[in-house]
């Protein structure tokens, strides 16, 4: 079952007890890269494994994202900065122990394509901090190989 979580702004994303930061760098220009991951939502699991089903709901406002294993999350999209972020609050979740949780999509270009930076903010029971703390190598290997294989995608979507 859903639970709801605490309600937190894009300030949590500073403040937040947890936080995993991983970083990458892909060809594509920022604009592609700010398109594919704030206006494609729905082919987020093409490049992102971990998501099997991702749906932009309330005209982009909000999101549906489901994980392998069965987590299940409503979001709320709290930062959409064309070409230089995009955030989203977790509203609702079926994962055990979390509280709050936001995520952070950062920008910038570079003289080869784009630097992406996650930021994952969450806080939560014990045993959860517990729990995301020991997969922060996981987390990271998760992120710099949807980092790859959405630089991957957009090299062959922008030719």
């Amino acid at each position: 079952m859903a639970r709801r979580l605490r309600t937190v702004g894009r300030e949590f994303v500073d403040s937040a007890p947890i936080r995993l930061v991983f970083a990458a760098e892909v060809s594509a220009p920022v604009d592609v890269v700010y398109r594919a991951l704030a206006e494609d939502v729905a082919s987020w699991p093409s490049w992102f494994t971990a998501v099997t089903r991702a749906t932009p709901t309330d005209a982009g406002a909000g999101r549906e994202v489901r994980l392998r294993g069965g987590v299940r999350f409503r979001e709320t999209v709290v930062a959409a900065e064309p070409d230089m972020c995009y955030a989203y609050r977790v509203d609702e979740s079926n994962a055990p122990g979390v509280r709050a949780l936001l995520e952070e999509w950062r920008l910038t270009p570079e003289e080869s394509g784009t630097r992406v930076q996650w930021t994952f903010a969450a806080d939560g029971t014990g045993l959860f901090r517990l729990v995301l703390s020991l997969a922060r190598a996981g987390v990271g290997r998760s992120f710099r190989q949807a980092v790859r294989r959405l630089d991957a995608r957009l090299a062959t979507t922008t030719r």
